[in-house]
């Protein structure tokens, strides 16, 4: 007892924080937190941007590989087709090889999810569609887009990509 008197005559600080410093403490907490909310939407949205970019260039490599091997007569197309799939399932459940009736060719595992839309429904365009089209012939598959409406962070539409 007689310790605990000796220290409180000394004026020795007592251990804590008085409640202006834990206010003050916690308004640079909010502030810290209320900046970096949009830097993580910008990086989120950043990183789907990069996952549709990846998607698309995935499918058209795809189409442009059923071309190719259209055009070599590795496999049997529709006339007036023009060498293109009929639809993107075509990709994924594969070909028949031209003389081996027994092998198919894929040219994907799987269509790619958009990950803007979340779902695997793309806009295609054939041959005959203009290149800003949003409708597409049925006929066959030259080009594909994101059917979202959105808007990128470099201001164009995603659509357009």
């Amino acid at each position: 007892m007689r310790w605990i008197r000796t220290a409180r005559k000394r004026g020795t600080p007592q251990a804590g924080l008085t409640l202006i410093e834990l206010i003050v403490a916690s308004a640079i907490l909010i502030v810290l937190a209320t900046a970096a909310l949009p830097v993580a939407r910008v990086t989120v949205k950043r990183q789907q941007e990069r996952e549709l970019r990846r998607a698309l260039r995935e499918l058209r490599d795809a189409i442009d590989r059923y071309k190719d091997a259209a055009d070599r007569n590795l496999i049997q197309v529709e006339v007036g087709t023009e060498g293109y799939p009929p639809d993107l399932r075509t990709l994924v459940e594969g070909v028949q090889l031209a003389g081996a009736p027994d092998r198919r060719v894929r040219f994907l595992r799987r269509i790619p999810i958009d990950p803007m839309t979340g779902n695997d429904d793309w806009g295609l365009r054939c041959v005959q569609d203009r290149p800003d089209a949003m409708s597409w012939c049925g006929e066959n598959v030259f080009d594909v887009y994101s059917r979202s409406t959105g808007i990128a962070l470099d201001g164009s539409r995603y659509s357009d990509w």
